[in-house]
């Protein structure tokens, strides 16, 4: 009897599962990847999941902001965030987990003071950080990825 129970229970999860709908985005506030899209968004019928692709400080044009300036770089990285989640009509209290790629981790407190502009301190999200070598462009100085979680209205 219990096969028979899992068996149902599977078959009730993967029906649900099969609803779920995921759409790659690229919204027009940021430049135009190549090769991957800036964000999924996944449909999870009270709320929409948004995983954003790692995010550099790079506008609309593809210009790196912030030369060797980290803080900068930093400021148009959660520019770029923040544009993402509100083309999906978030807010950046929805975002709930950060990840952080750092070529210089001692400088975390630059990091740190930008992020708190932008983000809910008194809540803050779940967040990694990992120190790096290089990022894909050596001017390239921090890349943070996000995922936001926005109630369906």
């Amino acid at each position: 009897m219990k096969p028979v129970l899992l068996l149902v229970a599977l078959c009730m999860a993967l029906q649900g599962f099969s609803q779920t709908t995921v759409e790659l985005v690229n919204p027009p506030a940021l430049a135009t990847p190549k090769g991957y899209s800036h964000a999924a968004v996944i449909d999870l019928g009270t709320a929409k999941m948004i995983i954003m692709s790692g995010q550099v400080g790079l506008d609309k044009q593809g210009t790196l902001i912030g030369k060797d300036d980290l803080e900068k770089q930093t400021e148009q990285v959660f520019r770029n965030i923040k544009s993402i989640v509100e083309a999906n009509g978030g807010t950046m209290e929805n975002i709930v987990k950060l990840g952080y790629f750092i070529t210089d981790v001692s400088k975390i407190s630059v990091v740190r003071s930008v992020r708190d502009q932008f983000i809910n301190t008194q809540h803050p999200p779940a967040s990694t950080l990992v120190e790096v070598s290089k990022l894909f462009r050596d001017d390239v100085m921090i890349e943070i990825e996000a995922t936001a979680v926005i109630p369906v209205k």
